[in-house]
């Protein structure tokens, strides 16, 4: 018995020791990098899951050939994704327009380890009845039909990131940040290529329960705050709390176990090469939803 406790006792510090001299080597192999380099190496490990770094926001961000723009938006991703531990406020705003339905939903919140916000540009084949709305497969917009697009997400009254560009997805993800998504503020610009695009979406947000004192417009361009959902939310209490309660945990396991570095940079490429699973979980939040549910894309017009 005793033999049997000493030798699980030499194990373990075995393991200790060996496990510290992996970790000093890693962070001597980061802090010898050079920053060109490390951009380059984390982007090439985002590309597979359709992210990328933006070094002067220290966010991780979408491409723009990323691979869930096969997939386009149906709500079920929204109702089951508790589940995959995302618990965001999300504002879908439904309009008609040349002949379709078009759907230009945001959303914020937790993202397992990161706090995010995204703003989406779909279209149905056709025009719908709201009824079919819950049930209908929307489509991402071509690259013709893409909008400029601007996002800023504050963190109680804190600037987070922010972020634009002529996107059909537009996100930024901080990672190793926890919040409950009431805490988060998003102010949305869109430009429109026409008034009569800009006035069918106005009234999409008008139907949806925007006032209209809340909407600022200029020109082709309009701006609101995203604060408060006007939407109905459908998020589970229980399976809610279980999933924040988890993601919490995970982010302060993640700040510990990365605290030899401060930039999401250096984070990123120390836990790649220290735990290499645990950086591909991370970054499955938006692969686990859309693959689970994934429907066959129709042609389009």
């Amino acid at each position: 018995m005793y033999l049997f406790f000493g030798i699980c006792i030499i194990i373990c510090i075995l393991f200790l020791i060996i496990n510290y001299r992996k970790k000093n080597c890693i962070i001597r192999k980061i802090r010898c990098m050079e920053c060109c380099e490390k951009i380059c190496t984390l982007n090439s490990l985002l590309k597979p899951f359709g992210f990328s770094y933006l070094p002067d926001q220290d966010i991780i961000t979408s491409r723009q050939d990323a691979w869930q723009r096969e997939f386009g938006y149906c709500a079920l991703f929204d109702k089951t994704a508790p589940c995959f531990n995302m618990v965001f406020d999300c504002e879908p705003i439904y309009f008609n327009y040349m002949g379709r339905t078009w759907l230009i939903e945001f959303w914020k919140g937790q993202y397992g380890i990161n706090t995010g916000g995204e703003i989406g540009i779909y279209h149905a084949d056709t025009i719908l009845s709201p009824q079919d709305y819950d049930r209908s497969l929307f489509h991402s917009v071509e690259n013709d039909e893409m909008l400029y697009m601007s996002m800023q997400l504050f963190y109680k009254c804190r600037l987070l990131f922010s972020i634009r560009g002529v996107r059909w997805w537009l996100t930024g993800f901080d990672v190793g940040h926890f919040c409950e998504p009431g805490d988060l503020t998003m102010k949305v610009s869109l430009t429109f290529p026409n008034a009569c695009m800009l006035k069918c979406f106005l009234e999409g947000l008008i139907h949806s329960g925007y006032m209209e004192c809340s909407l600022f417009i200029c020109d082709l361009t309009v701006s609101f705050t995203f604060a408060r959902p006007c939407t109905t939310q459908h998020r589970p209490c229980f399976c809610t709390w279980l999933s924040q309660l988890e993601n919490r945990l995970f982010c302060s396991l993640y700040r510990h176990v990365t605290a030899p570095f401060s930039c999401t940079l250096d984070k990123l490429l120390y836990l790649y090469y220290f735990l290499p699973a645990s950086f591909r979980h991370m970054l499955r939040f938006k692969r686990c939803r859309k693959q689970k549910f994934h429907c066959p894309k129709r042609s389009r017009r």
